[in-house]
């Protein structure tokens, strides 16, 4: 039976039922699922997520991805959706690191967790290896700007443990980290916030002049 932790690797925050159809009811929308797939082209095993999430003013979700090292990836497509605060794009790699933000007014939960195909064993389809990097539990933030912050000048949270002692996000991440941050407060998000397009077009040209308001 696999153990909290490893329950947190693969799905993601276990987040209540109150705030799951509080979420619903406000339409904010995180898909932090991440699936195994095959390229028959290619002949290799890759995983593949989607950035998804926003805000309204008092709570936010966003779900995000980046390199191992923390670079930022390229996305395979972006998602058009029905209103805000919902899919942004689709992202497939060799292997990634999920981050996942959730915010209620100004206290966070983060969760930071590295996905690739496991081994093949005698041409069998191989596990997704899910590994946990970092878990942040009831954050703090003294603010969260205002409409026309920067990421850059938005603060992190920050974490403690339950005796008191800070617990530092790897510093690897922490341009992830905050880009994640701001899709929890990204208010009618529709937008990529990490993610970037693999070639300049006139829609990601838009949404990064978005992100740049925000």
């Amino acid at each position: 039976m696999p153990d909290k932790q490893e329950v947190l690797a693969r799905y993601g925050l276990t987040l209540s039922k109150n705030v799951l159809r509080r979420l619903h009811t406000v339409g904010i929308t995180a898909q932090p699922q991440v699936s195994l797939e095959y390229q028959h082209q290619g002949g290799h095993y890759v995983v593949r997520g989607i950035e998804s999430g926003g805000a309204i003013k008092d709570i936010g979700r966003y779900v995000t991805y980046c390199g191992l090292d923390g670079e930022p990836l390229t996305y395979l497509h972006p998602l058009d959706a029905i209103g805000v605060n919902g899919v942004h794009s689709v992202v497939v790699s060799p292997a990634f690191v999920r981050l996942e933000a959730f915010r209620i007014g100004r206290t966070w939960q983060l969760l930071l967790s590295e996905h690739r195909p496991g081994e093949v064993a005698s041409g069998r389809r191989p596990p997704l290896d899910n590994k946990l990097l970092f878990r942040g539990v009831n954050g703090f933030t003294e603010s969260n700007g205002s409409a026309k912050s920067s990421t850059e000048d938005l603060p992190v949270p920050e974490f403690w443990s339950r005796a008191g002692e800070s617990i530092e996000i790897p510093e690897r991440f922490l341009g992830a980290v905050k880009a994640a941050a701001q899709g929890a407060r990204c208010i009618g998000c529709s937008h990529s916030h990490y993610l970037r397009p693999s070639s300049p077009n006139p829609r990601a040209a838009a949404s990064e002049s978005h992100a740049s308001d925000h």
